[in-house]
């Protein structure tokens, strides 16, 4: 492997490598059902997704206070639990980013919010758990993104310095803890997003409309 190429390459999972977002607006809306509340609408649901449930449910619940929305947590997560991967796919362009990135030489791995206990099993169904290198979740240390916690150990855990390392993902959190690890970071623009929300402003190191941008730019070299 080139030693101007970066040996590690870290990602964000939903609105990132995976689109979810089918999976998790079905089982927000056996959740409303169940509480006697209307469903919302996919296209309202879709751009709080990379958010994380908290915001999914704020999203759902409008008329809740934060404590009622709160009690509603675990049973959304359940109710995703049960759907898990149905219809969730890849977006276009993230098979053949993986292979690229495989075929010159750096690892990849997954950093994201979600619980360990549901990325996982993702994971596995995707068949990657022989191919990425680390998969962490939100869980998986006390703090999560923005803060750095997780990508600085995923660096220390494949002994790789996180100035060589880089960090995609699609949303601002995201952005900040590559900032703050001092990694690369590249905001995924494919992604979930509030329409209010302008990447413009995240800071990332670069902005990439479709995957392969992130080799066709040379976004893995120079580190």
């Amino acid at each position: 492997m080139s030693e101007t190429i970066a040996p590690l390459v870290l990602f964000d999972l939903d609105g990132t490598l995976l689109d979810s977002a089918r999976d998790l607006h079905a089982a927000m809306d056996a959740l409303l059902a169940a509480k006697s509340e209307p469903p919302v609408a996919f296209e309202e649901f879709r751009p709080v997704v990379s958010k994380g449930a908290r915001a999914m449910l704020k999203q759902s619940f409008k008329q809740a206070d934060e404590a009622a929305r709160e009690s509603l947590l675990p049973e959304f997560l359940a109710e995703y639990e049960r759907r898990l991967a149905e219809h969730s796919r890849l977006f276009d362009g993230v098979a053949d980013l993986l292979e690229r990135i495989e075929a010159l030489g750096p690892r990849w791995g997954i950093v994201t919010n979600k619980p360990y206990y549901l990325a996982e099993p993702l994971v596995r169904k995707l068949g990657w758990q022989s191919r990425s290198a680390i998969l962490l979740g939100g869980d998986s240390l006390p703090r999560k993104k923005p803060e750095p916690d997780q990508l600085l150990h995923a660096c220390a855990q494949l002994t790789v310095p996180p100035v060589r390392t880089v960090y995609v993902g699609d949303d601002e959190r995201d952005v900040q803890a590559a900032n703050a690890a001092g990694m690369r970071s590249v905001g995924a623009l494919w992604g979930y997003r509030p329409l209010d929300d302008d990447p413009a402003r995240w800071r990332a190191d670069a902005l990439i409309e479709a995957p392969l941008e992130l080799i066709e730019r040379g976004l893995l070299h120079g580190l």
